[in-house]
């Protein structure tokens, strides 16, 4: 599970969006990231905290922040959720669980008793060189951008 800790280098993706548009770590060098990973588009919890980061999109770019979030989700799910809740930022479909397994964000979960593997909601913050500089991994799924330092 989560393995990777404040100071590290955050790892490299090649990820595609909504959109089949690859994204890469190199591509967000000189800006703050942050970077989401949330179980599932469309559910309560995710989309409470979308919603969140959408309504304090503007506040987070005027910090320098770009956002991004992830998920397992395949390509025309996210780009639905991103229509229906209006979201102004991309989100990453990981079919192959790559990059949630580098970030160790994959694993063992438990869900009225019954044991199954998923992504553990979790958030890197990223500076301009690539460095996680915090990871939040409480996320207050209505409250999220209060969170972010």
């Amino acid at each position: 599970m989560l393995h990777l800790k404040i100071g590290d280098q955050a790892p490299d993706f090649n990820v595609p969006d909504e959109n089949g548009t690859i994204h890469n770590l190199n591509q967000y060098k000189g800006k703050k990231l942050v970077l989401y990973f949330y179980p599932k588009a469309s559910t309560p919890g995710c989309t409470a905290e979308a919603c969140n980061l959408r309504d304090n999109y503007d506040a987070l770019l005027n910090r320098g922040f770009e956002v991004l979030g992830v998920s397992a989700d395949e390509q025309p799910k996210l780009q639905n959720f991103i229509t229906k809740q209006n979201l102004p930022f991309h989100l990453l479909s990981d079919v192959d669980k790559k990059m949630l397994n580098d970030y160790g964000v994959w694993g063992p979960k438990k869900f009225m008793g019954k044991e199954y593997d998923g992504i553990h909601r979790t958030t890197f913050i990223i500076d301009e060189a690539g460095i996680i500089t915090d990871i939040i991994t409480k996320v207050k799924t209505k409250d999220h951008y209060s969170q972010i330092k």
